[in-house]
């Protein structure tokens, strides 16, 4: 008999359900592959949420993520959205209310240049020849997006608008103990990220990550403040394994390195909870990319950031490393084979679209 697997799929906004299509293909093929059974529970979030019921994220889409093995999230937000309070639209009605719900405090975040893919960097070739490979692990759940007091209001004739960036002792060391057992299995190196020079807790985020640094004595730890790293990122991102950043400072580098890379529609994530299941750990798995309303219906999106995160669905959550070895595998054989969405088409590859990607990259499972 199978394993089955309860997974609830949130597509989202823009390009986000274009994109999920592709994700099902691909997992239909690990089903047959593998022996295994994904039940896939569709539920509403986001601006989708918003039209349908009213609000970002329904209590139905909380509860079947509750009941689920794993969260397989496309995107959610556009301009449609954007005139709505603050509070109310998609992303911040959406999103920080999952990570803070199911205690989502572990971001993964990959940003891996291929070989072939240079080209698609802005930065030039010669920096990151052979391409690269960094992880980034962003603390998800505290920091300034958490942190309280945050107000704005009026004081006499002027405005102030407040944002309270802290974090306990218990929090660096939770997210620091990741970083250390990532940097253990990769390549030995694991760079933390603060600002302790001019912030009250980047002091106490690298006196903790030191401390810790004894349990790993395999792991090399060395400290960067948050503006040089932006700076080293940019002068040899081959020179960085794994990152450990707060949640302000992890949201920008791995944007940056996403940038570097060459394209968002490559990158997956992972954001992980402190609940554990039966096979691995519960999560949120989600493309680093936003919605991209501009060619959201075109069938020109790239699939693979969504189909990536399924990989890392499948490696961190349901316990099937090899299923998601087989589908990075796949990704690169196509990449080798010269297909190309139009994000990273270069001359003498050929372009395909949306569909034409997810497929290829399913006939390879």
């Amino acid at each position: 008999m199978s394993k089955t697997f309860r997974i609830a799929v949130l597509p989202g906004d823009g390009i986000g359900p274009e994109v999920m299509a592709e994700a099902h293909k691909v997992l239909s093929r690990v089903e047959a592959r593998f022996g295994v059974a994904f039940e896939k529970q569709e539920c509403l979030v986001g601006g989708a949420a918003i039209d349908a019921k009213g609000h970002a994220l329904p209590p139905e889409t909380i509860q079947e993520c509750e009941q689920a093995d794993a969260i397989l999230f496309g995107s959610v937000g556009g301009p449609k959205w954007e005139s709505l309070p603050p509070d109310a639209q998609p992303e911040r009605a959406a999103l920080l209310p999952l990570r803070k719900h199911f205690q989502l405090f572990a971001n993964l975040r990959p940003a891996l240049c291929f070989a072939e893919l240079t080209h698609a960097s802005p930065v030039r070739e010669a920096i990151i020849e052979g391409g690269f490979d960094v992880l980034c692990v962003r603390e998800l759940t505290g920091g300034l997006y958490f942190g309280q007091p945050k107000f704005t209001r009026e004081e006499g004739d002027d405005i102030i608008a407040v944002d309270t960036m802290g974090y306990k002792k218990s929090e660096i060391e939770r997210i620091a103990r990741v970083a250390f057992e990532a940097a253990k299995g990769r390549g030995g190196t694991l760079t933390s990220i603060d600002k302790a020079n001019v912030l009250e807790n980047g002091v106490l985020w690298r006196k903790t990550v030191t401390a810790m640094a004894a349990e790993y004595p395999e792991v090399q730890l060395s400290h960067l403040y948050v503006d040089n790293a932006a700076m080293q990122l940019i002068r040899n991102p081959k020179g960085f394994d794994v990152i450990l950043a707060e949640n302000l400072f992890g949201d920008i580098l791995s944007d940056e390195m996403a940038m570097i890379a060459g394209s968002l529609g490559m990158l997956p994530s992972a954001s992980l909870g402190v609940r554990e299941t039966a096979h691995g750990r519960f999560g949120l798995f989600e493309p680093s990319g936003g919605t991209a309303p501009d060619i959201a219906g075109k069938g020109i999106a790239n699939p693979i950031a969504q189909i990536m995160s399924a990989a890392m669905m499948l490696r961190y959550a349901l316990g099937l490393p090899e299923a998601a070895d087989v589908i990075e595998q796949a990704v690169r054989s196509v990449i080798r084979d010269g297909l190309r969405t139009g994000d990273i088409y270069s001359e003498g590859t050929k372009k395909v679209r949306t569909s034409e990607m997810g497929g290829a990259i399913a006939s390879k499972i």
